[in-house]
Formats: C-alpha cells, structure tokens, sequence
C-alpha cells in the first residue's frame, strides 16, 4: 500500500464496507479488539496518510454513489472528484475546489481541506461542505448539518493569518463539526458520505499565460492582479519550472521568459472588452507581448494541459534520479508573500543550484518548492532545508500546511507552529472522541 509520494504501508486486513452499518461495524471490531485502522481513498495524497503501518485498513472505495441536485451534491466519501464534476457539468453547475489530481476521492480531500489553482476565489473545500456523514470508532454513525457546533469543551486554537491552512485541528471559537471533520486527516473520525455546494457554471471564462522576464516585474502584477474582478486562478511558475516545460513545448515559450503567471477570470456579468483590459494590464506590468490568451474550453483544456505537464516532467526526473520528491506546502500571509519568495530563491540557489521548481497558486501567497535530489546529501540537505523553510513560513505568520496535509511524512513540523500545550489541546479532542488512538494511528501526531 502507497500513496503518490512513495511512501509504503502494509495492513493485516483490508475492508471495503458498501453500507453506513458496514463501515460501523468494521470500526467496531476494530475498537474492541483494540486494533489501528486507517482510512484510504484514492491514493493521490503525498503525505503517507492512508498508508497504514499495521492493523486494519478501511477502503473508501465502496461509497462512490453521486446525486446532483440544484446547488449541491450528495456523494459518497470514494466518489472521484472527476465523477462529482461530471455529474455537476450534466446540471450547468461546478464544483469549485480544483486540486489538480481529478481522481482524488472526496472523502480524501476533505480530509486535508484539499483547495488547488481555483481557491484564489473559491478557497479550499471546507468553504463548501453542507453535510458530512461520519462513522465513529465506537462504531457510532452521525450526521452532521453546516452550523452545527460542537458538543463538548474544548480549547480553541489560534490559526494563521493565511488564506489557506490545513495544520492541525481547525478549533476556533464556537467551532462546528463539519469544520473540524474538514483538515483531521482520518484521525478523528471516518467520512462516509457528504453534501457539497455546486456553484452555476459561468457562461464565459478567460485564460492565458502570461509570460516575463524578471520576478520583480511578475511579482507587482501578482499584488495588482489580485484586485482584478472575477479572477479565479492566479498561479505562478518560475525559470526552471518554465526551462522543464521548454523541453516539452520548445519555441512556443518566449526566449527571454524568466517566469509566467496563469489566469482564469469569469466574464459573466462583466462590461468593457475584457481582452482589451488585459492588454492594458499586462503593458502596465511590462509582461512579455507573447504571453497565450483564449476565450474558449479548448483554450482552457490547452492551458490546463500546459500547466499539468510541468509536474509530470518533474516526476520523471525525480523518478530518474532515484530519490524522493521532496515538495514544500507552506503558505504566508499575503503581504509576506514577496519575502518568501526571496527567501526560497537565495537559499534554494546557493544549495541546490539547478535541483529545484518553484509553482503554484502565488494568488495565495502559497507556491510549492520542488526539491530535485541527484545525491544522498542532496536528499538530506533537501530534508533539512525543507524544515528551515517550514520554521520561516511560521516566523513570517504562516503555515506549516496549506493544503496537503501532514500525514505521516510531515508531522514533525507540527510543532514549529503551535506550542506544547497547543497540540496538548488537539490531542484532548483526539482523545475524546477516539479513546484508543486507533484511527489514523502515526497520522499528525506520532502513535501512542
């Protein structure tokens, strides 16, 4: 058993329950017999979460059932999201949280908050939950409506001033049950089903890649940008990031490009010519005249292409040289954003000159740091910086996690972002509604 980063699990047993009674049961079993189960979804995740390390492993795959209604969805924690979106599509309407991998599970993107290149203006999937349906270790089956408190005490946690944060347990004041389901990480209980805002489809989108030749000049249209009506993807790719694509789409990269910008804005509504508006814009950042622009879904289908291929060849090249990804997923406030940036580029160019990307959903002030190790030294160098860079983010107000989770690979960074007695706080929710430490066992906090 493995997940998309590598990481390897093994379990004694392996249930797939197709009912709510069945799941409950199995978690029942489990309890009594005081054996670890983890809970598994598709597989797309880079953390090691659902690779289970012993025990009992309980499969999402049999809740895979999608009904879509007019502004929502009912679908079961194993839906794929590409079926989700599809079902959406066949009623003129979307599901907004986009992260990247459409054969993702449901039940495992809401167990990270998982967000991706439209939370710019959408956010991450907590935004839209209505339900969850979730199955507890006592072998309890609850369901739990949006605006639904919580029913013991607990200490609230305080949270970042991020955009997007997935670190921990999300415990605010008067804090909701489907919030804090959302980002557990299986650890608190098992999501078998849940109810999901669908949003229209807009009738007219523009995109295109917008191409220049410096950072500074990228990073003063990305704080320009972010005011632009409707936009809902703001992402960023860097030198190395573009030098990969070239070998893939040649000539069709500007020379001189150093870095690009992706956007997506709805038109919906909208007055002036929105081509127009963009030309001024990008004259007004000194972006590059061969930037791409398309109004249409092939337009949108060639950009999508573009921008999935970048990770693509960066896996082959991982998977060339015989080391692991290493790939950071931190976040900083907005007005940090252009401080980490730097940060990430001086201390990535003086260690690891030619080994690295950087990409991602700069809207947010969230980019992913690729780590292209070509040694051992390399690795554990990569290891190393990557925690350094998780102690920056936090200095600078940010998070550990935005939005993959840390699982099994990362949970050491906890504590760079909350106190003893902080995590002390999560663990007595833990503990209260998992007594055994049982689920999710090894998952953000080391096995009892």
């Amino acid at each position: 058993m493995d997940d998309a980063s590598g990481f390897q699990g093994e379990a004694e047993r392996v249930v797939t329950p197709a009912t709510f009674e069945e799941a409950a049961q199995f978690l029942r079993e489990a309890s009594e017999a005081g054996i670890p189960v983890t809970v598994s979804g598709a597989g797309t995740g880079i953390t090691g979460g659902r690779c289970p390390q012993g025990g009992w492993e309980l499969s999402l795959d049999g809740f895979r059932k999608v009904e879509a209604g007019s502004g929502f969805a009912t679908a079961g924690a194993g839906a794929l999201l590409k079926d989700l979106q599809a079902a959406a599509v066949a009623k003129g309407q979307f599901y907004a949280p986009d992260p990247t991998e459409w054969t993702a599970s449901l039940g495992g993107t809401i167990a990270t908050n998982a967000s991706g290149s439209r939370s710019f203006r959408f956010g991450s999937t907590r935004r839209h939950l209505r339900a969850l349906t979730v199955a507890f270790m006592d072998g309890s089956v609850r369901t739990f409506q949006r605006g639904e408190k919580l029913d013991f005490p607990y200490t609230p946690l305080p949270a970042p001033a991020t955009t997007k944060n997935t670190a921990g347990y999300f415990l605010p004041p008067e804090a909701e049950w489907v919030d804090l389901i959302c980002g557990s990480e299986g650890t608190l209980g098992v999501v078998l089903e849940a109810e999901v805002t669908l949003l229209p489809q807009p009738k007219d989108i523009l995109s295109g890649v917008v191409f220049f030749q410096e950072d500074a000049a990228t990073l003063a249209a990305v704080d320009e940008w972010r005011g632009v009506p409707q936009l809902r993807m703001l992402e960023y790719m860097d030198e190395p990031s573009l030098n990969f694509l070239r070998t893939s789409y040649g000539s069709e990269i500007p020379r001189q490009a150093k870095a690009c910008l992706m956007i997506e804005q709805e038109l919906d509504g909208l007055a002036g010519d929105p081509v127009d508006e963009w030309v001024e814009r990008m004259e007004a950042a000194g972006a590059l005249e061969d930037s791409w622009f398309g109004e249409t879904a092939k337009d949108r289908e060639r950009f999508r292409v573009y921008r999935h291929t970048l990770p693509e060849l960066v896996n082959a090249k991982v998977r060339m040289n015989g080391f692991q990804k290493l790939s950071s997923d931190f976040a900083v406030p907005l007005d940090r954003n252009a401080e980490m940036l730097a940060y990430y580029q001086e201390t990535l160019n003086r260690y690891f000159p030619g080994k690295y990307t950087i990409y991602g959903h700069i809207g947010d002030a969230h980019v992913h740091v690729n780590i292209l190790s070509e040694s051992q030294a390399d690795f554990d160098n990569g290891k190393q910086w990557m925690t350094n860079a998780a102690a920056h983010s936090v200095s600078l107000g940010g998070t550990v996690s935005a939005e993959h989770g840390l699982g099994k690979r990362k949970l050491h960074l906890l504590p760079l972002m909350f106190t003893p007695e902080q995590i002390e706080d999560m663990k007595a929710v833990k503990s209260r509604l998992d007594p055994q430490w049982l689920l999710g066992r090894g998952n953000l906090f080391s096995a009892r």
